[in-house]
C-alpha cells in the first residue's frame, strides 16, 4: 500500500499528470475567452503540453505563463494571419460552390481548394507549437511550420486525426463526452498532451541538430 501511494508510483504519477492536465486546460480557457488572446493560448498551451508530455513540468501554471507572455505579439500576429487566410479560403469555397460555372472548372478550383486547405490545416496545427519551441521573425515561423508539416506527415495526419476525431465524437457523440463537460475538465489540455508528445519528439531532434552544429 504504501509503494501504490508513494510519489514516485505509476499510480501517483498518473495522477499527478492529469491534475496537471486539468489545471493547464483550465488556464486555457480562462486565457482564451478575450478571443483577442487565442493565438498567445494556444502557443502557450503547446509549450506547456510538451513540458508535461516530456516530464520537464514543475509549474504548469509557471510555464504557461511564461510562454504566454514571452509569445504574445507574435503569437497574435500569426493567429491574425491565419484568421484572415481562413476567411479568403472560406470565401473561395462559397463562391465556387455558388456561382455558375462549367462543370470541370469548378471541379478544378475545388480540387485546388481541398489541397490548399489541407496544407493550411497542417500548418496551422504546427505553427504555434513551433512558435512556443524556437524564435525567429513571423514570416520564418510560418514558413517553418509549413516545411515541417511536409516533412513530416504522419506526425501532421495524427495530430489531425486527434483533433478531427475528437470533434466528430463531440457533435455525433454527445453523451459520450459528457455533453461538452469533458472539454471543460481536460478536453483542450488532454489533447494537447497526447500531440505534444509526437511535437516534442520532432522538435528535439532539431533543437539536438542545431545544438550539434554550434559545438
Amino acid at each position: 500500500m504504501d509503494t501504490l501511494f508513494s510519489a514516485d508510483s505509476v499510480l501517483m504519477r498518473g495522477l499527478t499528470r492529469l491534475a496537471d492536465v486539468m489545471i493547464l486546460n483550465l488556464i486555457f480557457i480562462a486565457t482564451s475567452l478575450p478571443v483577442v488572446t487565442l493565438g498567445a493560448s494556444l502557443t502557450a498551451l503547446n509549450f506547456t503540453a510538451m513540458r508535461i508530455a516530456t516530464g520537464q513540468s514543475n509549474s504548469v501554471t509557471g510555464d504557461y505563463f511564461r510562454s504566454f507572455r514571452r509569445n504574445f505579439r507574435q503569437a497574435t500576429v500569426i493567429a491574425a494571419v491565419l484568421a484572415l487566410l481562413t476567411g479568403v479560403l472560406a470565401a473561395w469555397y462559397v463562391v465556387v460552390t455558388n456561382i455558375a460555372i462549367a462543370p470541370l472548372f469548378e471541379f478544378v478550383l475545388l480540387a485546388i481548394w481541398y489541397v490548399l486547405a489541407f496544407s493550411f490545416a497542417t500548418t496551422a496545427l504546427f505553427v504555434f507549437p513551433y512558435l512556443a519551441s524556437f524564435e525567429g521573425p513571423t514570416r520564418e515561423v510560418l514558413r517553418n511550420a509549413r516545411l515541417m508539416s511536409w516533412k513530416h506527415p504522419l506526425t501532421a495526419l495524427g495530430a489531425l486525426a486527434l483533433i478531427g476525431l475528437s470533434i466528430l465524437v463531440t457533435v455525433f457523440y454527445p453523451q459520450a463526452t459528457g455533453y461538452g463537460l469533458i472539454w471543460l475538465l481536460a478536453g483542450f489540455g488532454g489533447i494537447a498532451v497526447a500531440n505534444g508528445f509526437l511535437f516534442s519528439r520532432i522538435f528535439n531532434t532539431y533543437i539536438a541538430a542545431s545544438a550539434s552544429n554550434e559545438t
